[in-house]
C-alpha cells in the first residue's frame, strides 16, 4: 500500500480549511486514483496501483508535489496506510519509508494523530511526549480510561488494523468556486487564481477520460464597489477540439484576459466546464510512431523500452571473440553501447547462423547437405575459448574448428567447418549465406 496526504494549510490551530477548498483538493486528486478520502485538514489517496501508470515512483512524487503545491497544499507525506501519512504530514516528515513504521511514528508528537488531541492534557500529565509515549501505554488502562477510538487510531495508524475510507465520487459536473487572497483589479492579474481552479478541471477531466472545448471563467466585483459595476462578469473559452492539457487552456485564457478591462476589483472566482466530450486516448503502440522530422533511433527504442519494459527491448554488441557462437551479445536497447570491436575475419560472415552447428554427413571425406558440398574458399581456423568456462556445465567452451565457404546445388551459399581436436574429425553446418 501506498499513501500520500496532503495537507492544506489552516489559518490557527483550531480553524479548519473550507469544504470547498477539500473539496477542490479531492477532486484534482482523483486524475490519479478512485481512492481518494477527505480527513480533517488533508485529503488521502491511496497510490500503489497507480505508480506503474504514471512513469513509476519519482515521477509520480513529482508530479503530485508541483501541482499540489500550485493548490495550496503545505505539506505531503507518503505511508504505507493514510493515518500515518497523515500524522507525518502534520508533523512535516515527508517519507514513511526510509525506517520501519513503528520507529517514524514513535519520534513524532502524539498530537499529530486526531484521536490523541482530546486527550493531550491527561496524556502529558501522566509523561507522554510522542506517540510512541502512547502506545507503549498498557492497553487495559487506556481502554478503561479513555474511549474506543484513542486505540482504534493507534492500531491502525501502525499497521495493526485495517481503515475504513468515505471515498470521494466523482461530480458529474464540474463548477468550482475559489476566493483570492486580495482583491484584484486588473484581468490579468487573475490568472494566478484561475490556474489553480484550471488544475482541478484537469484533474476532473483526466478521471472521466474527457476533454473540454468550452469553459467559462465568472468573478464576482467586491461588495465595495459602485453600483454601475455590476455584481461581476464572465468570460467564456472555446477550443477547436477537446484538450485537457493545462499549459494549452492557461494560454488561451491568459490571451483571452489581455483583452478583458475590470469594472471594479474581484474578490472571487468561479470556474465552470460548459461542453465536456469523451477524449480519444492515443493507444501505445509497440512499434515506433509515424514522425516525419525522422526521430532519431535511440529515442525510439527508449520509448518502446518504456512501453514493454527494458528487458523486452534488446539490440545486438559485437564482442571481442572469434567464436561464432560468442561473438556477440544481446543487451537492453536502452543502455550505452560500449566500444564496437571491428571484427578481424579471412572469409566472409554468414547473415544467418543455426542455433547449433548440424553435423552433416560424409561420404568420400567429402561432406554432404542436399547433395556433395564444393568448397570454394577457406580455410580460416578458429581456435580459442580454453580461458572459458561454463561452470553450471562443467565444460570449457574451447573451440578448434576449419571454416569454409561451401557451395550446395540444392540449398546454396554455406558456412562449414570441420573439427580438429576429436580422434575423427567432423563436418557442421554453421551458416547460411542470405
Amino acid at each position: 500500500m501506498l499513501w500520500s496526504a496532503l495537507l492544506l494549510p489552516t489559518p490557527d490551530d483550531t480553524a479548519s480549511p473550507t469544504d470547498a477548498a477539500l473539496q477542490a483538493l479531492a477532486i484534482w486528486a482523483l486524475q490519479f486514483t478512485p481512492r481518494v478520502a477527505v480527513a480533517d485538514e488533508a485529503v488521502v489517496m491511496e497510490l500503489a496501483a497507480s505508480v506503474r501508470l504514471f512513469g513509476g515512483w519519482r515521477a509520480l512524487r513529482e508530479r503530485v508535489a508541483t501541482e499540489g503545491r500550485e493548490l495550496g497544499v503545505s505539506q505531503i507525506a507518503w505511508a504505507p496506510n493514510s493515518l500515518a501519512a497523515l500524522a507525518l504530514a502534520r508533523a512535516g516528515v515527508e517519507g514513511g519509508w526510509r525506517q520501519p513504521l513503528a520507529t517514524r511514528l514513535d519520534a513524532l508528537p502524539m498530537d499529530t494523530l486526531s484521536a490523541v488531541r482530546p486527550h493531550r492534557l491527561t496524556l502529558a500529565h501522566i509523561g507522554c511526549r510522542t506517540l510512541g509515549d502512547v502506545r507503549r501505554l498498557p492497553r487495559g488502562g487506556v481502554g478503561r480510561r479513555f474511549d474506543k477510538q484513542l486505540l482504534a487510531a493507534l492500531d491502525r495508524a501502525y499497521g495493526r488494523a485495517p481503515e475504513v475510507h468515505q471515498w470521494i465520487a466523482l461530480p458529474e459536473r464540474f463548477a468550482q468556486r475559489l476566493e483570492l487572497m486580495f482583491r484584484v483589479d486588473d484581468a490579468t492579474a487573475l490568472l494566478f487564481g484561475a490556474r489553480r481552479l484550471l488544475l482541478s478541471l484537469c484533474g476532473w477531466l483526466a478521471a472521466r477520460h474527457s476533454g473540454t472545448t468550452a469553459f467559462t471563467l465568472h468573478w464576482a466585483h467586491d461588495a465595495m464597489r459602485a453600483r454601475s459595476a455590476g455584481e461581476g462578469g464572465s468570460l467564456t473559452v472555446r477550443t477547436a477540439e477537446p484538450t485537457r492539457q493545462i499549459h494549452h487552456l492557461c494560454r488561451l485564457l491568459a490571451e483571452h484576459l489581455a483583452r478583458v478591462a475590470l469594472l471594479a476589483p474581484v474578490g472571487d472566482l468561479e470556474l465552470v466546464a460548459d461542453e465536456v466530450v469523451p477524449l480519444e486516448e492515443k493507444s501505445a503502440s509497440w512499434l515506433p510512431d509515424d514522425n516525419a522530422g525522422g526521430e532519431a533511433l535511440p529515442l525510439v527504442l527508449e520509448r518502446i523500452a518504456a512501453r514493454l519494459g527494458p528487458q523486452r527491448v534488446v539490440r545486438p554488441v559485437l564482442c571481442e571473440d572469434h567464436r561464432p557462437e560468442w561473438m556477440c551479445r544481446w543487451q537492453p536497447a536502452a543502455e550505452p553501447l560500449p566500444r564496437q570491436p571491428a571484427p578481424v575475419t579471412e572469409l566472409p560472415q554468414p547473415g544467418f547462423i543455426l542455433p547449433a552447428p548440424l553435423r552433416l554427413l560424409v561420404r568420400g571425406n567429402r561432406p554432404y547437405y542436399q547433395g556433395e558440398l564444393q568448397l570454394l574458399a577457406g580455410p580460416q581456423r578458429v581456435d580459442g575459448g580454453w580461458w572459458d568456462r561454463d561452470e553450471a556445465a562443467g565444460q570449457i567452451r574451447q573451440v578448434v574448428r576449419d571454416y569454409w565457404v561451401a557451395q550446395s546445388t540444392q540449398a546454396g551459399v554455406l558456412w562449414v567447418f570441420q573439427t580438429r581436436l576429436d580422434e575423427a574429425p567432423a563436418w557442421f553446418l554453421h551458416g547460411i549465406f542470405a
